[in-house]
This record gives C-alpha cells, sequence and structure tokens, in this order.
C-alpha cells in the first residue's frame, strides 16, 4: 500500500518518461534553451556584452599596470593626452584589442555556449566554402576602395539641410560628430604610427586581426542571425545589422560607407553560410589600409595613402570599381549555397517529433522450412 504522496510521483516520473512528453519539452543542453525567441536572444547578447566589457576593462587596467605601469587613474588621461605619454601606444593598443575581443567575441560566444550550441554549427552552418569565396571577398574589398573613398568623401561634405534647421538638436548632433570625428582622426593618425616593423606587427594583429574576428561574430555571427530570425526577413537583417554595426563606430561622418560594408559583409555570410568569409573580406579591408600606410611611412615607392582622406577619386575609377563591386557581388549572390531544408514528423500541437531510437534488429538465417537454421 502506498501513500497518496507516493502514487502521485510515481504517477508522475511514469509521466514524464513517455516520449510525448519529452518531445514537447525544449532542447537544454545549455544553461538556458536554444530556442528562445530572437529578442529574448539579443538582450541576452547584451547583458553578456556589459559583463565581458566590464572584464576586458579590469584586464586592460591590469596588464597596463604590469607591462607599461601606467595605473587605473590614468587611463583616461593616456587616452585624451597619448603624445604626452611614451607608453601611450602600447597602452591603447593593448586596450583596443582586449575590449574588442573580450567584449564582442566573448559576447558571442558566450551566447552559444550558454544555450548549448556547437560553435562550428551555429557560426558555420555550411562549411567547407570553396576557395574562391575566400578570394572573391578579399578582391571585393580591394576593388570597393576608389568607390568606397568617394562615399567617404561624399559623407563628410554632407550637412544639415536648412529645412531642418528648426529642429535645434541636428546642428548641434552635426557639431558634435564633427569634433568627434577631428578627436578619432588625431587617434587614428596616433595608432598608425609605424616606427618599427614590430609596431606595424602588433597593429596588424590589433587592427587587422582582433577586429575581423570579434566584430564578425558579434554582428554577423549572432546578431544578423537573431534579427533576421526575429523580423522573418533576410534583407532586413541585414541591413538593421548594418546599421547598428556602423553606428556603434561613433563615426558618424563616416557612417554611410561603413554601412555600406556592413552590408558587404552581411551579404557574405548570408550566401556563403561561413562567417570565415566576412572575416576574410573584413581583414583585408582594415589590413589592406595599413599596408599602404606602413609602405608609405617606410618612404618605399608605393602610392600616397592617408586612411582619413576626404579627397575627390577620379570619376572614371570611382565608376570602374562600382562595376567591378557589382560584378563581383552578382557573381557571388548567383553562388550562393542554400542549406538543405530539414524535414519533421509534427505532433498534433505542431511540436517537432523525435524519432525514437531503436535497436538494430537481429538477423537471422532461416532454413529451406522456415525455421531458424542451426549455426554451423
Amino acid at each position: 500500500m502506498c501513500t497518496t504522496e507516493e502514487g502521485y510521483y510515481r504517477n508522475l516520473r511514469k509521466f514524464t518518461t513517455l516520449p510525448s512528453f519529452r518531445n514537447r519539452l525544449p532542447p537544454m543542453k545549455g544553461f538556458v534553451s536554444s530556442r528562445l525567441h530572437p529578442v529574448a536572444n539579443l538582450l541576452l547578447l547584451l547583458v553578456l556584452a556589459l559583463a565581458t566589457f566590464c572584464v576586458a576593462g579590469f584586464l586592460t587596467a591590469v596588464f597596463s599596470n604590469l607591462f607599461f605601469g601606467v595605473g587605473l587613474v590614468e587611463m583616461s588621461s593616456v587616452a585624451q593626452n597619448p603624445q604626452g605619454y611614451p607608453q601611450a601606444w602600447g597602452v591603447l593598443m593593448l586596450s583596443q584589442g582586449l575590449t574588442l575581443f573580450i567584449m564582442l567575441a566573448g559576447a558571442a560566444l558566450g551566447l552559444v555556449w550558454l544555450t548549448g550550441r556547437s560553435a562550428l554549427e551555429y557560426f558555420m552552418p555550411r562549411r567547407p566554402v570553396a576557395l574562391l569565396w575566400f578570394v572573391a571577398a578579399a578582391a571585393l574589398i580591394i576593388l570597393s576602395l576608389p568607390f568606397m573613398a568617394y562615399l567617404i568623401e561624399w559623407n563628410t561634405n554632407a550637412h544639415v539641410p536648412d529645412s531642418l534647421k528648426g529642429f535645434t538638436w541636428l546642428p548641434r548632433f552635426e557639431s558634435w560628430a564633427r569634433e568627434k570625428e577631428e578627436e578619432l582622426k588625431e587617434m587614428t593618425a596616433f595608432l598608425t604610427r609605424f616606427n618599427s616593423p614590430t609596431r606595424f606587427a602588433v597593429a596588424l594583429l590589433v587592427i587587422g586581426v582582433v577586429p575581423a574576428i570579434s566584430e564578425e561574430l558579434f554582428f554577423r555571427g549572432v546578431l544578423q542571425r537573431n534579427l533576421i530570425d526575429w523580423f522573418k526577413s533576410r534583407h532586413v537583417g541585414v541591413f538593421l545589422a548594418a546599421a547598428i554595426f556602423s553606428a556603434i563606430h561613433m563615426q558618424f561622418l563616416g557612417f554611410v560607407p561603413r554601412f555600406v560594408l556592413g552590408l558587404v559583409l552581411g551579404y557574405l555570410y548570408e550566401w556563403s553560410g561561413n562567417i570565415l568569409v566576412p572575416m576574410v573580406a573584413h581583414f583585408t579591408q582594415n589590413a589592406f589600409q595599413l599596408l599602404l600606410l606602413y609602405v608609405q611611412q617606410r618612404q618605399w615607392n608605393g602610392p600616397d595613402f592617408n586612411p582619413d582622406s576626404t579627397e575627390s577619386m577620379p570619376w572614371y575609377l570611382v565608376l570602374l570599381s562600382m562595376l567591378f563591386t557589382g560584378a563581383i557581388l552578382y557573381f557571388l549572390q548567383q553562388r550562393q549555397q542554400t542549406q538543405p531544408a530539414e524535414m519533421h514528423t509534427l505532433s498534433a500541437a505542431g511540436v517537432a517529433v523525435v524519432a525514437a531510437e531503436t535497436e538494430p534488429t537481429e538477423t537471422r538465417t532461416l532454413g529451406s522450412k522456415g525455421r531458424e537454421a542451426d549455426p554451423e
């Protein structure tokens, strides 16, 4: 004889072991469900980014004091007046590298880990991809540089129209954006002053490799993916992710060209289905400009180059750049890889039914009368 409570728990155990009950439960391989709504994923991503930003700030303070003798109190002074500190270049490179990698890549990988998914399956659902994708992505970035330079010139020379100056906050915003742009130009000029090959190698790592990995994991790998799932539209997701990618750099006089770059990187990821493709394109964008600067500063024979230049490009170069860029994009769009659809059997409630694992049937040899033959 069992008590009512014992009978209740016995029936509960029997019920929860039924396949029909298990199939209604969301998969819980990680700490949170992998079937969270995209909005919940984005909120979790934001929380993780704030947490990893704090971790990056702590580690930056520790390592800058350990390697360069610059304490937490001096960090803001170094950022505001780098010329006054001989260790400023190393401190700022350390800060930028740790912040970008730990904050963005850490948040993106943390979300995947918390939901119990495989990073390879999440960021590279289609792999491997042909080498042609990587070559075309790098060529696309290099050939688009004249067109991007034209966009930079146009964006920099744009002003608030007179018809909108009645909104008093718009002129103030433009003034603030231009002041911020000048500050960032000075910082860029300071960080890209390569006195030695070692400095160039460090800059290639911090400005070339780290952003290519961390920003693509965050903006294309997680943010864009969840925006697409949320709005049920590939194009809306790509456009919104590109806009956020551009705005978060806080360089609004370069918002349009960076937005266009975000679109290119977003569609490269959507078409290839492999995060390595936009990573290669992003690295090419940063590394090629660093290489031109290094060649110029070493006084080798090469073109004069200024990454912040707003001088106009010859119209025929801009036109050729647009034609080649459009041709490569069309070529890659035609070669986009489609992921085969998964077929699921749905229950009456519309939930995918997972097939029960069964032991393979044992094979037997039958004699002429249909009886099992004795083994020899």
